[in-house]
């Protein structure tokens, strides 16, 4: 039979095939489509992403890919419209060989964020493979004497296509010798074979030519066909007859070359030749047969002869052939099917799809790292793969669809802490014993800029001497940021403020980069002492983080200022020009003047010095000079002797290194006490007034001495009255007892705020201490001083006359130096330059007068709130006057102690009184006093 095509057989059978193209979906977010084979490039397949949800327009931006394992370019998605079309040719045969089931697996991957979506498209089989038969031509040889019925078995064909399309029937062209057995729907192996209808005759019909035509089902049909060519043979009448005509054997993969499958065994009833029986595979076994097994033509036994492996086939059909040695030789016929049993023999396979790295020190739980896709090539429990993830890290595996796995973020990351992981991912499958494949991830942390840069303390203290060249580096602030690159580059810069009238940024200057502060002028400590500011650490990441450290900057001071001399006051001599009157009449220690001077700088750079500089001719001088109190005072008793017109040149130095010294020149006028005194003053106008001033002086300061020595009297009657009326129990003071003068816890005078001042008169030394104690250290008889001792660099120069005494009394070294105890001052020492103990203070402070400072040298913390308002010092000619002042306050001649000379030109009078004798008398005195002078 012969089946003939129309020519539009061809276009029906690709319009037919496209009638059944559907698309649907199915859970698990898994997408389904169908396209049949062989469809042209371009065909319709799917609108892909309309169906995944997502937006044309962020195709291309999301970086949106189709890939799939071994397919090539099967299919493609144009990124416009979101279509998924056919690509190139798809051959189901190609793919899937004769699987029931063929698809193609797509891995659809969207990033930021990372998404991955799985779609499957089902290939569908169309009807374009014809059956095929091993060859165009089959010889047969049969024995003429073979009896009705008898049955040759026939090789049938095979179609690639599956279902419907590989459904195959069979016709055999007509003729009378042979009919056609069909195999049944129900048998394991399709048999098929000719039948003997009608005897043969070799004479009649030596050679026979059939056609056998297979049809498959599909529509339209497809055939084949093959030439089956008979040769009658003669004489041997029985052939070889096996006892099964099929053997099942179950044979394990990769067992070794040479392992029997199986021995088979025939039996002929002929004898001799004609029941001698050889053993061969059919000639219509199919090549991977032969290749794979061999048969003893003798024994029968099929042995293996190479590698079985159950993932290349899992069977194989075997044709064995009996053939006997008569002439013409029969054959008889056997099938053995031999199935390979799966042994686990394959390792996992693992395969990183995609990896976001590095991952951001910030991720959000749950963000996707990588995709790992498994797969092992074993079947059953040998092919089933579970991922498990190395322990103690911050991530987790996470499976989505059959051997797929997402890298997921587990908990929060730090790159502080650990800026790289190693992960070991192991896949491991089912197998007895199982086997396992590992593969490593290296996961970078990328950084944010989460850390603010940091110092190592919140302040620094700094010292800096004074008159600083411009420029100079003086410290250099560093901190760290815990960050890395850009986030950890820091900068540093000057948090910009007023410091007094200036900006500070006239003052200092920061670098960006290395952190060195640099002064940009010269400080003076006069001016400037302490100098607090913050410099501010900013990192370069985004946003930038910053912090800030303070700065204290202390100025240190030099010696850079010379002592300065007072102007010439009421009772001294500040410089030449100035002059005292002394009366000849003095005994030994009277304090005739006093040297003022003040130096701007503190410390021992303004602890002044008096030293009485030799006279001309190296005379020896009547007077001396304290050596801090600049006080200037007799050494013996005046006599007839001495010239009645001294100069004195005192010099003046400060302690610093090196020392600045200036010289003062002090004019005094010895008196007798019996007449008029002279007066240093040079005339100017005429004896007539020369002498009118001298009697004027001579009579005012009569008065003024009684004036004050009345009152001097008066104070001390009423003060003892007072004292002992207070404290009836305590009594007088004995004589010769000094007056201790303590400070209190709170820093003030406990002397003057509890008015427990005491002034003694009586017999005894005329003379009094005032001793100042600090408030840590309890009331005791005064410690002689050390001779190293040290003071504060707090103490300033020009001190006023006033007592001040502030917070605890305690003198500083400076920032955070040792405190230190004030050494016990007196003014009366019998031998002031031998053992004398005078204050480090600054030239023109009185031996009893005291300013304390508190801490660094705050110029303007104020003093103490209550002092009295004078003292009377019993021995001393002098009225001390004490007067709270601030700090800061500027030295006035006021301040300083004052003698009779000052009480008696405030009592001057307006108009002059005196007879004309005794203006005659002054005059003629003055007359002979001028020609001396």
């Amino acid at each position: 039979m012969e089946i003939s095509w129309g020519r539009g057989q061809e276009s029906r059978r690709l319009l037919l095939s496209l009638l059944f193209f559907t698309t649907w979906k199915v859970g698990s977010g898994q997408i389904h489509y169908s396209v049949p084979e062989e469809a042209k490039h371009g065909t319709f397949v799917g609108r892909i992403a309309q169906d995944l949800g997502l937006e044309l327009a962020e195709l291309v931006p999301r970086l949106f890919r189709v890939a799939s394992k071994g397919r090539g370019d099967l299919l493609e998605v144009n990124l416009q419209n979101g279509i998924l079309f056919v690509n190139s040719r798809i051959d189901r045969e190609e793919l899937c060989g004769r699987s029931v089931e063929c698809s193609i697996h797509l891995e659809v991957v969207v990033e930021r964020p990372l998404q991955v979506f799985h779609v499957e498209v089902e290939v569908k089989d169309i009807n374009d493979n014809p059956p095929v038969f091993p060859r165009t031509q089959k010889n047969l040889y049969i024995a003429e004497s073979r009896p009705l019925d008898s049955r040759f078995p026939l090789e049938g064909a095979s179609d690639a296509d599956i279902g419907e399309n590989s459904l195959l029937t069979y016709r055999l062209s007509s003729n009378e010798y042979f009919s056609l057995e069909k195999p049944s729907k129900g048998e394991q192996v399709k048999r098929l074979g000719l039948v003997l209808r009608k005897l043969l005759d070799r004479e009649e019909a030596p050679e026979i030519f059939l056609v056998l035509t297979a049809t498959d089902g599909g529509k339209p049909e497809l055939t084949g066909t093959i030439q089956l060519h008979i040769t009658v043979l003669d004489a041997n009448d029985n052939a070889p007859a096996f006892d099964r005509t099929l053997y099942v054997v179950k044979l394990p993969e990769n067992v070794p070359n040479g392992t029997l499958v199986i021995k088979l065994s025939a039996s002929d009833l002929d004898e001799g030749l004609n029941g001698d029986i050889t053993y061969s595979l059919s000639t219509d076994s199919l090549p991977n047969v032969k290749s794979k097994f061999h048969i003893d033509p003798v024994t029968g036994e099929i042995m293996v002869m190479g590698h079985i492996d159950f993932e290349e086939s899992k069977s194989y059909e075997i044709l064995v052939e009996g053939i006997d040695k008569g002439q013409p030789p029969l054959a008889g016929h056997c099938t053995v099917m031999v199935e390979v049993e799966d042994t686990n023999d394959n390792v996992p396979v693992m395969e990183f799809k995609s990896l976001s790295l590095p991952i951001r020190e910030d991720a959000s739980l749950g963000t996707v790292i990588a995709l790992i896709r498994v797969s092992d090539l074993d079947s059953g429990a040998n092919g089933q793969v579970t991922c498990t993830l190395s322990p103690h890290v911050p991530f987790k595996l996470v499976s989505t669809f059959k051997n797929y796995y997402s890298l997921v973020l587990d908990s929060a990351l730090d790159r502080e802490k650990l800026s790289h992981y190693e992960l070991v991912v192991t896949a491991r499958d089912g197998g007895s014993p199982s086997l396992s494949a590992t593969a490593s991830v290296s996961v970078e942390v990328a950084d944010v800029n989460d850390n603010a840069p940091t110092f190592a303390q919140p302040e620094y203290t700094v010292f800096v001497k004074e008159n600083n060249p411009p420029g100079c580096h003086i410290f250099t602030v560093s901190a760290r940021d815990a960050d890395a690159q850009e986030n950890a580059l820091v900068s540093y810069s000057l948090v910009e403020r007023r410091v007094g009238e200036r900006a500070l940024s006239s003052y200092v200057s920061v670098h960006a980069e290395s952190g060195r502060v640099f002064a940009l002028q010269p400080l003076d400590h006069e001016e400037l002492e302490l100098l607090r500011f913050q410099v501010s650490a900013r990192d370069a990441g985004v946003p930038p983080l910053g912090s800030a450290v303070t700065l204290q900057v202390f100025v240190l001071d030099e010696n850079d200022h010379a002592p300065a001399l007072l102007p010439p006051g009421a009772g001294a001599g500040g410089g030449a020009g100035g002059g005292e009157l002394v009366w000849r009449a003095v005994g030994a220690g009277h304090v005739v003047a006093k040297v003022r001077a003040v130096d701007a700088d503190s410390g021992y750079n303004a602890w002044l010095s008096y030293e009485l500089l030799p006279a001309a001719g190296g005379a020896r001088s009547p007077f001396r000079v304290g050596l801090y109190t600049g006080e200037i005072s007799t050494t013996r008793a005046l006599d007839e002797a001495d010239a009645p017109r001294q100069r004195l040149l005192v010099l003046v130095k400060d302690h610093g290194e090196p020392a600045l010294a200036v010289t003062a020149t002090v004019l005094l006028s010895l008196v007798d006490s019996g007449q008029a005194p002279k007066t240093s003053l040079r005339a100017s106008s005429g004896a007539a007034d020369a002498e009118t001033a001298l009697v004027d002086v001579n009579v005012y300061l009569i008065i003024a001495i009684c004036a004050v020595s009345s009152l001097l009297v008066l104070t001390l009657l009423l003060y003892t009255a007072l004292r002992c009326s207070a404290s009836p129990t305590e009594g007088a003071c004995g004589p010769g007892k000094p007056v201790l003068v303590c400070s209190s816890a709170v820093g003030s005078l406990s002397y003057s705020h509890q008015r427990q001042q005491r002034v003694c008169s009586g017999e005894g030394p005329p003379k009094t201490d005032l001793m100042a104690f600090s408030p840590s250290l309890s009331p005791c008889p005064p410690r002689q001083p050390n001779p190293d001792w040290r003071y504060s660099a707090s103490l300033r120069a020009g001190m006023h006359s006033s007592v001040h005494l502030e917070e605890a009394g305690i003198l500083r070294a400076g920032p955070g130096g040792a405190d230190q105890q004030w050494p016990t001052v007196s003014s009366a020492t019998p031998e002031p330059e031998a053992g004398e103990v005078s204050p480090p203070v600054g030239a023109g402070v009185n031996s009893n007068s005291w300013t304390f400072k508190y801490g660094p040298g705050n110029p303007k913390q104020s003093g103490p709130s209550e002092l009295p308002d004078k003292f009377i010092i019993p021995g001393s000619p002098a009225i001390i006057s004490i007067r709270q002042e601030p700090a800061n306050s500027h030295i006035d001649k006021s301040d300083f102690i004052t003698f009779g000379k000052k009480e008696e030109t405030k009592k001057k009078k307006k108009k002059k009184k005196g007879n004309k004798t005794q203006e005659k008398k002054e005059k003629g005195n003055s007359t002979t006093d001028n020609s001396d002078q």
